[in-house]
């Protein structure tokens, strides 16, 4: 089955989820990969020399290309090869160069593309190639976007790397939902957690993400929504703290649902939103429907007229 999305399926973008072997151009079938100039080989570097390219670790931000970091996009635009994951914006990705590698290596929830171990392996491939590697990840490498595991191999390796921050999903989020994080008034602390939840181990701290006047964002829970707003309760949040889904956030697709902690599984569940989506809970989520001022619809009137003036 395929889960890529639409835009990753299109001619110029490699997919990884069969073989990472990398070719030449002269080896490579027609039409498969970006178009590169005739003659021009994968592997970068002259004859006899053995030195390595560069891996840039570059967080994407969360969703809106406009919030694309001038650093990161300058990356992407000069890049031989850019490996990006699911989150990642198609229109992101299309600012590299014609005739730049793509390759895509998408994760969703129980539908990845490529292991963790091959994305590492890959990535140190096209390094000792003499590449310019572009590591294109949503959000920011460095919060739940697995950089840390990917430069403990580059440094295995000897391969050379930058870190490029980008906006965190969670910020991008509380801007375009109006959900401020902090409030002098509701919340002085704020914590990021990842949702997964494993049988026999390996959960959250509850009753630390329990505490009063704090926000809560949790990344990667959409598929255990019931579980955790049940253990909030358990762990001492009373069922009527305001809890919100953001699914999409930044783009035109943006969808905000606004309830409690005792009443959010239900209410998803009821309005058909789907992962990928971020969770926060938090007294913050009251001032919702004050401080809303992003419109998807306009965004999306806005992305209809570009395309046909373009």
């Amino acid at each position: 089955m395929e889960y890529a999305p639409a835009w990753a399926r299109r001619p110029g973008v490699l997919r990884a989820d069969t073989t990472l072997t990398l070719r030449t151009d002269a080896t490579r079938t027609p039409g498969e990969g970006a178009t590169r100039a005739p003659g021009k080989h994968f592997d970068r570097r002259p004859p006899g020399v053995a030195q390595n390219g560069t891996v840039y670790l570059v967080g994407a931000g969360p969703g809106d290309p406009d919030l694309l970091t001038v650093r990161a996009a300058r990356l992407v635009a000069s890049a031989d090869v850019v490996v990006h994951d699911h989150l990642v914006g198609g229109e992101i990705v299309e600012l590299a160069r014609l005739d730049a590698q793509r390759i895509y290596v998408g994760k969703q929830s129980g539908r990845h593309a490529v292991s963790q171990a091959r994305i590492n392996r890959l990535l140190v491939d096209l390094a000792q190639r003499g590449m310019a590697v572009v590591r294109l990840k949503g959000g920011d490498p460095f919060i739940f976007g697995r950089g840390g595991e990917e430069i403990e191999t580059l440094v295995d390796h000897g391969i050379p790397f930058e870190v490029v921050p980008g906006i965190t999903a969670a910020s991008g989020m509380a801007a375009y939902a109006g959900i401020p994080l902090t409030h002098r008034d509701y919340a002085q602390s704020c914590v990021f957690v990842t949702g997964h939840i494993k049988e026999g181990g390996g959960e959250p701290d509850w009753a630390a993400l329990a505490r009063p006047r704090q926000t809560v964002v949790i990344y990667m829970g959409m598929g255990a929504l019931t579980q955790i707003t049940r253990r909030l309760v358990d762990h001492g949040l009373p069922a009527d703290t305001p809890a919100a889904v953001v699914r999409h956030a930044t783009t035109a697709q943006q969808q905000v649902l606004t309830a409690t902690l005792g009443t959010l599984a239900e209410r998803v569940a009821a309005s058909g939103i789907e992962p990928p989506g971020l969770i926060v809970v938090g007294e913050v989520v009251r001032l919702q429907a004050q401080m809303q001022w992003f419109r998807p619809e306009t965004r999306n009137r806005a992305a209809i007229r570009q395309r046909q003036h373009s």
